[in-house]
């Protein structure tokens, strides 16, 4: 029976036990919620880009990104098979809101609430990228509003109940110590103690490192693999990706009326181009025989940004790209969206089970330890053996020891024991680190030699003791290869 399949089980059993209490109805929503899709926070400092992230995400301009109102209540971007927005009031019933869409961006309007009266809003709208995950968008950690702030802190890190989002993409630009504080937090000590398994670090407006160069996402690069190198930062975070947003947003929102406009450019010498370019004033306000009124102009510094602007209209000059189709997908592959998504896919998405069953399991575990009740025994000593005996939250734990530098050896002993468990994704060609278009036989020969080498490691008595626990897991996840690929074939 697979870890989801238990959890659901004991799930049943609990929400028996708990019928009639004020666990109950939340024992049947966490069960729903096995079913539903996974469950995303973007969250960060304000003024991080959260809103364009997820906008690029979505693959449209849902998220207002200016200071309005709704910037400051928690938003729920959900599938389903209409267009619909509804707030929860902090007093009384769910309620449907009006609301317009401008140039792509939903304007909703309270209905005569405020802001800090509202729980959450929750948009439902038909998008293929919210069939697999639900975004959950939030206002600005160290906001100059600190209600605003707060609302972040109680969604994301309740006091007395689970958390509602399964993982959380959390934007930075470098590492503050609220940065530091919040993801400390949002992880749990139950199931994977300090374990960043549930969390993916962005450098946003990774454009703006380099000033806006051409080579600015290299400059960007660089500065992320070193943050994600470090023994901090890999301690809260998977893995640290450079994403320029506004460039991923437009990436995705491209029309061919803006690449008309950015041809002009593109047509000019490149000296021309290139003074032209020097500054968002010289590109508003010089050389108007260029054809493109100020407001035009305004409008693609406002999409692109002088980065963008800088870059696009270098791949029309160079033909990298002809259509908005074909510059659409080579602008989501620099601004690193195309990357954040690959990650998002093989960290997330591919371990929705266990992240999901991990969020019940913690629910299950604080329900029996704040209310005992005939039966709730039997409850707590299931969720414990799931705990203790599923091999995926064995493979966390290891990981866990790994990035807080608990298990020690050989380096390259470490970040093939890293790959193994799952660290860089859990597909079998990330665990094996080969090509993904590796065959089954290579696979097959890699895990066989790997498992040969763990089992080893794991019986010698020179091992350190950790090292050997862990090595244990490693032998298991190897076999567990090899039996999937035995399956396959």
């Amino acid at each position: 029976m697979s870890v989801i399949d238990r959890t659901r089980a004991v799930l049943e059993q609990a929400t028996t036990v708990y019928r009639g209490t004020p666990y109950g109805g939340r024992l049947s929503a966490i069960r729903e919620r096995l079913d539903a899709p996974l469950r995303v926070a973007v969250a960060g400092r304000v003024k991080a880009g959260k809103s364009t992230l997820l906008n690029a995400l979505v693959g449209e301009r849902l998220a207002p990104t200016d200071a309005g109102e709704c910037t400051r209540i928690v938003t729920w971007y959900r599938d389903g098979p209409s267009y619909r927005v509804d707030a929860t009031p902090k007093q009384g019933p769910s309620r449907p809101l009006r609301f317009t869409r401008e140039d792509g961006v939903i304007d909703i309007d309270l209905g005569g609430l405020r802001a800090e009266d509202v729980a959450q809003l929750v948009v439902t709208w038909p998008a293929q990228a919210l069939r697999a995950m639900t975004l959950i968008d939030t206002p600005g950690i160290g906001s100059l509003s600190e209600q605003a702030a707060q609302r972040t802190w109680d969604m994301l890190v309740p006091d007395d109940e689970e958390t509602p989002a399964d993982a959380v993409i959390y934007l930075l630009r470098h590492l503050h110590a609220g940065d530091v504080e919040f993801l400390r937090a949002f992880h749990d000590t139950e199931v994977s103690r300090p374990s960043p398994v549930n969390a993916i670090g962005v450098l946003s407006r990774a454009d703006e490192i380099g000033a806006g160069r051409l080579d600015a996402m290299a400059s960007a690069r660089r500065i992320a693999s070193r943050l994600g190198a470090g023994a901090g930062v890999r301690r809260l975070v998977q893995s640290v990706v450079p994403v320029a947003g506004l460039l991923a947003e437009t990436a995705v929102t491209l029309t061919e009326t803006e690449v008309g406009q950015l041809r002009r450019v593109a047509a000019l010498p490149v000296r021309q181009a290139e003074e032209l370019l020097l500054s968002a004033d010289r590109f508003v306000r010089t050389m108007p025989e260029l054809g493109l009124t100020e407001l035009e102009r305004e409008a693609l510094l406002a999409r692109f940004g002088l980065f963008g602007v800088r870059l696009t209209s270098t791949l029309l000059r160079r033909e990298v790209a002809g259509t908005a189709t074909e510059l659409s997908r080579e602008l989501a592959e620099r601004s690193g969206l195309t990357d954040l998504r690959e990650i998002i896919g093989s960290l997330f998405l591919q371990r929705r089970d266990i992240l999901k069953s991990r969020s019940a399991l913690l629910a299950l575990a604080e329900a029996t330890r704040a209310l005992v009740r005939p039966g709730s025994d039997a409850v707590a000593a299931s969720v414990e053996e799931i705990m203790a005996s599923a091999h995926p939250f064995n493979e966390l734990r290891v990981l866990s020891s790994v990035r807080a530098g608990w298990v020690t050896g050989r380096p390259d002993a470490v970040a093939e024991l890293e790959r193994l468990i799952g660290g860089s994704g859990s597909s079998a060609h990330e665990r094996l680190r080969l090509p993904a278009d590796a065959g089954p036989a290579e696979l097959t020969e890699a895990a066989g030699q790997a498992l040969v080498r763990w089992q080893r490691r794991a019986e010698s008595p020179m091992t350190p003791y950790e090292m050997a626990l862990a090595a244990r897991v490693a032998v298991r996840s190897c076999e567990g290869l090899l039996a999937g690929l035995e399956r396959s074939r």
